[in-house]
């Protein structure tokens, strides 16, 4: 042991390779591997490895080597949209977590410091650039565990930084130069929070329920849209939907993201083959459509169709996929010039501006589209316009694996805890699934699985903490520490 120790206080070339494993442990940690304890661990060893740095400029190299490591292996789905794309976003989200460790190693206090200038990284990587890339996350890696219940009173920066908080609390435990009673101050600090969140209360149930049907109309996974044929996806889910009856006795039928992608939803035959089943279920259909919305322009929208004919209400997406569902402005022409496949994405997405809600009859439903669900903030957006339940329509069939589809499990899995809510995930070709408050995949579709899932829905009332807080308070909070451990350095200084 003293001998390995000593290998890495001496090598640098030792503490690259310990911050590049740790990485990894902490990539094999998210789903679909999904082995939550290496998150623990990984973090445990990177920062032990920090501790060790000789200066800023190689705790600058170990913060970047870790996080290069974390985040191939986690955002690997990228690879199959855009590859120049994955290689830019994991190098620019690995080099804040660069900068993180030198924060902190300037700071000093380690064992309190790290886990705040790491998950401030964090909160940079959910919104920056473009609206940020809030996947491979740290909650993610917990969401099936009592530990993800923090997401209801802090959502997920509360819960990145319980979870980089417990790593430096071990690694302190394990570091002889720390003291004793600090570590355990830390370790009262992250159990008194754990249990908050298990015993704060949650919202009810109403006593009623929406008997809904998810269709997930199965078909081939890494298929790009402009090179689909656009009625495949919708002859599929109408076959699905025609296995359902009347005598299911249905509130409504759910379709994922875009599965009709025609010029105008009204005028087209897909809208009078969906009144028609509509019809004979005597049902509504909440059903996923693309419009055109002028010259290399298109909607992204979540529509109720009535029996009758009617469309009740309307949500269209507000989160777009950058370099997926629109090209950054003034980017287009830029990265056409240098040869990227501008074809791919020959039109951008029109984005919405209302609250994440539609009603289905007397049912206010909160609603987040596809990339919607990675955004705490949408969710919540829903529920504060009186969403009961939460829908997450979704199209996952341009990519391949399943690395995105099980991380997206993950993710609403902790939407549903954040919320409060029942929360119903509907794709194309999986996964579909059904997810209770606590967290719980009560009902799930495979990927592949041509199939329809119905599910009595417990309808909630009310609101966690976390969606009357949101991240303001939790981000403050966390710079305030910061502040006040660099005032309390200098005070030191000057003392001496």
């Amino acid at each position: 042991m003293k001998i390995t120790l000593a290998l890495f206080k001496t090598s640098a070339l030792a503490r690259k390779i310990a911050a590049l494993a740790s990485g990894l442990l902490v990539g094999f940690s998210l789903p679909p591997w999904g082995w939550w304890p290496l998150s623990i661990v990984g973090i445990t060893i990177f920062f032990a490895t920090c501790n060790l740095s000789q200066n800023n400029r190689e705790s600058f190299t170990l913060g970047t080597l870790f996080s290069i490591a974390w985040l191939s292996l986690g955002m690997m789905w990228m690879w199959w949209l855009t590859t120049p794309g994955y290689i830019v976003a994991v190098v620019l989200f690995s080099v804040l977590h660069g900068l993180a460790a030198v924060t902190a190693n300037k700071l000093g206090n380690a064992s309190i410091a790290r886990p705040i200038a790491h998950s401030l990284a964090e909160v940079l990587r959910f919104s920056l650039p473009f609206g940020g890339v809030p996947l491979a996350t740290l909650p993610i890696a917990i969401s099936q565990t009592t530990f993800a219940n923090l997401v209801s009173i802090g959502g997920p920066i509360l819960t990145t930084w319980f979870v980089l908080q417990v790593a430096a609390i071990v690694a302190a435990y394990f570091n002889r130069r720390e003291s004793r009673i600090k570590v355990l101050q830390l370790a009262i600090v992250v159990a008194a929070l754990q249990i908050f969140a298990l015993v704060m209360p949650s919202p009810k149930p109403t006593g009623e329920t929406l008997r809904l049907a998810i269709v997930q109309g199965g078909g081939p996974q890494g298929v790009l849209a402009i090179n689909a044929s656009a009625r495949d996806a919708f002859d599929r889910h109408l076959k699905v939907t025609q296995t359902l009856q009347s005598t299911d006795e249905l509130d409504a039928v759910l379709w994922p993201e875009n599965v009709i992608d025609v010029v105008d939803f009204e005028l087209s035959k897909e809208f009078n083959e969906i009144v028609a089943e509509a019809n004979r279920l005597n049902t509504d259909f909440i059903v996923g459509i693309t419009e055109d919305a002028g010259p290399n322009r298109f909607t992204n929208a979540q529509v109720v169709v009535k029996p009758s004919g009617e469309i009740t209400s309307r949500y269209d997406k507000v989160r777009r996929v950058p370099f997926g569902e629109y090209v950054p402005s003034g980017l287009r022409s830029f990265l056409s010039a240098i040869g990227a496949p501008m074809n791919r994405i020959p039109n951008d997405a029109v984005a919405g501006e209302e609250p994440a809600m539609i009603e289905i009859g007397a049912t206010k439903a909160a609603v987040v589209i596809s990339w919607e669900a990675f955004f705490a903030g949408r969710a919540n957006s829903g529920v504060e316009a009186g969403g009961q339940v939460l829908l997450n329509p979704t199209n996952g069939s341009s990519y391949t694996g399943t690395v995105l589809q099980t991380q997206q499990l993950a993710t609403n899995s902790l939407r549903a805890r954040e919320t409060g809510r029942w929360t119903l995930q509907a794709a194309t070709t999986g996964f579909s699934a059904v997810i209770s408050p606590d967290g719980e995949l009560t009902g799930r579709l495979n990927i592949g699985d041509a199939q329809t899932l119905i599910v009595d829905v417990p309808l909630h009332s009310g609101r966690t903490l976390y969606s009357q807080i949101g991240d303001a308070l939790i981000i403050a909070a966390l710079l305030l520490a910061l502040i006040a451990i660099q005032l309390t350095k200098r005070r030191a200084k000057i003392k001496v």
